[in-house]
């Protein structure tokens, strides 16, 4: 799953977003409600962290527009106002929840999990692609009712794979989604991880599902090539 995390203290963020990728989600930063609102309307998300004094626009103005332009993702808004009035106007611009700053890490966790819970974008939280399946909650993955074992980057790429099942991705692609940074010079950390996906994923089955494409990058689906 990936969260977008919108906060202008870059020490903050920074600690935030260590804190979310440790348990497996995909993090960007916007240090503005500009960068913010860019993010949030040309890239999807499954959940918004958002602070409300932004050093361009006030958080609560782009919560508003994400609104009007009926963007239902969930918006965590964390801020060290924590006035009854200002959390009223928060939740009547559109917050789900509310989190007063300083906050311990693993209340702020328990909210996370649960705004993913009551998603739209999470009421259903399998992914199917052909005979595997993934419970982007549980992080569970299963292949023709067995279940495999993966590390958390293992499980964040074949996420990324099937949410984009039937679609070639390049390996720039995957490196911004998937590793949430730049790697430039060193996409064969792509080549290596698909080789371990295919090993857990496709080795023992007939129907292989990983398909290179070549001099373009990699694509699932239950009709890929072996």
């Amino acid at each position: 799953m990936r969260i977008l995390v919108v906060e202008d203290e870059e020490k903050l963020a920074s600690i935030i977003a260590r804190g979310l990728r440790a348990e497996n989600y995909a993090v960007d930063i916007a240090l503005t409600a500009a960068d913010g609102l860019h993010l949030a309307t040309t890239t999807y998300f499954d959940l918004i962290i958002l602070d409300l004094l932004l050093p361009d626009f006030p958080g609560t103005s782009l919560l508003r527009q994400l609104r009007q332009q009926r963007q239902e993702v969930p918006v965590l808004v964390l801020t060290a106002r924590g006035e009854l009035d200002v959390k009223v106007e928060n939740f009547e611009a559109g917050a789900d929840d509310y989190l007063t700053k300083p906050f311990a890490f693993a209340e702020f966790l328990m909210r996370v999990r649960a705004l993913l819970r009551r998603s739209p974008a999470t009421k259903s939280s399998t992914i199917k692609v052909g005979d595997l399946e993934l419970d982007r909650l549980t992080h569970q993955v299963r292949r023709a009712g067995h279940k495999i074992e993966l590390s958390p980057k293992e499980y964040s790429l074949l996420e990324y794979f099937a949410l984009n099942a039937g679609r070639v991705l390049s390996r720039s692609m995957i490196i911004d989604r998937v590793w949430d940074q730049s790697f430039e010079g060193l996409t064969n950390i792509v080549d290596v991880y698909v080789r371990q996906l295919r090993r857990k994923i496709d080795e023992d089955y007939e129907t292989k599902l990983i398909r290179t494409v070549r001099g373009l990058g990699y694509s699932i689906g239950a009709d890929a090539d072996a």
